[in-house]
């Protein structure tokens, strides 16, 4: 029998959730969104590393946060290049979307940074958003333009916003779509053959076959939504945001709808010591639910 997700305040910050459709809930039994904290300006970019550390940005107040497994939270970088979308690579390094001179960046463990992308064909990109690595090493990044108080510029640079590939010895940057409108969220499959990228201002999000080379090929629309963030779990539903967290199903199908006490979700991502906690950066706060499932990107 198909049934709405019953959503009911539990307190502050607190929500349950009740499975969407009659199918079996990614959620886990009995589990809530959780705020674990909060007076933040604006959150992004959850990222988890190996151990199951979850790093975040504030992006307003130029910082990576850290949630660690055992529930602490603390400050990893500041000033943090306006870090926006993260994305650990196989080596434990944070590539980061460096939106204060629109730059990627890779950071280790210790905060060193190196900067591996300043530029396209001699101009500046619109503002890198949001990254996926791959699993040679090769990347992913989307590069809309939103205005930023510190810049000093009002207009993009480039002639279009557009993905892009950085190749696996970081050399080589290439334009890889040419009809989007605004790409924003973007994640692929742990086996590196898909690539999911949500054209946010189009309100479509698109699946498509990555190649060796970086290309992308067979464009095909998955299902009629944009989104700010994405990440996939092991059965190879999507999660995308905006409006709390909406799960499809690998054929576009929506399975659930995650509410959270916030106007906006910005991203999301899989952490805890077993995976299976989503870790949500919504506006002001970061909040979690335990889930039924696992991550399926996860640093190893």
């Amino acid at each position: 029998m198909k049934t709405r997700l019953l959503l009911a305040m539990l307190g502050a910050g607190l929500i349950a959730a009740v499975p969407l459709f009659g199918a079996e809930s990614v959620i886990a039994p009995g589990a809530t969104v959780m705020k674990l904290s909060g007076d933040f300006k604006f959150t992004e970019g959850p990222t988890c590393d190996v151990a199951g550390n979850v790093f975040f940005t504030d992006q307003p107040n130029d910082r990576i946060m850290k949630w660690s497994v055992d529930g602490k939270l603390s400050t990893f970088k500041q000033p943090a290049g306006r870090s926006n979308g993260m994305c650990f690579d196989a080596h434990g390094n944070i590539i980061s979307c460096a939106d204060e001179k629109n730059e990627l960046w890779s950071i280790a463990s210790d905060g060193t940074v190196t900067v591996l992308v300043k530029d396209y064909n001699g101009k500046l990109l619109n503002g890198p958003n949001d990254v996926w690595v791959r699993p040679d090493g090769g990347l992913y990044l989307t590069d809309p333009f939103y205005k930023r108080s510190w810049w000093n510029r009002d207009t993009m640079q480039q002639d279009s916003q557009q993905v892009y590939f950085l190749t696996p010895d970081r050399k080589t940057l290439r334009r890889v779509t040419t009809d989007l409108v605004q790409p924003n969220g973007i994640i692929g499959t742990p086996d590196g053959k898909t690539l999911y990228v949500a054209d946010i201002r189009d309100k479509k999000t698109y699946r498509f076959d990555i190649q060796p080379d970086g290309s992308l090929t067979n464009k095909t629309l998955l299902f009629a939504a944009g989104s700010d963030g994405m990440t996939l779990d092991d059965e190879g539903n999507i999660y995308i945001t905006g409006k709390g967290v909406t799960v499809f199903d690998r054929t576009g199908k929506q399975i659930e709808q995650i509410d959270v006490p916030e106007k906006w979700s910005a991203n999301v991502c899989f952490g805890g010591k077993d995976k299976r906690t989503l870790f949500i950066t919504a506006s002001k706060g970061l909040y979690s639910i335990r889930m039924r499932v696992k991550g399926a990107n996860q640093a190893k």
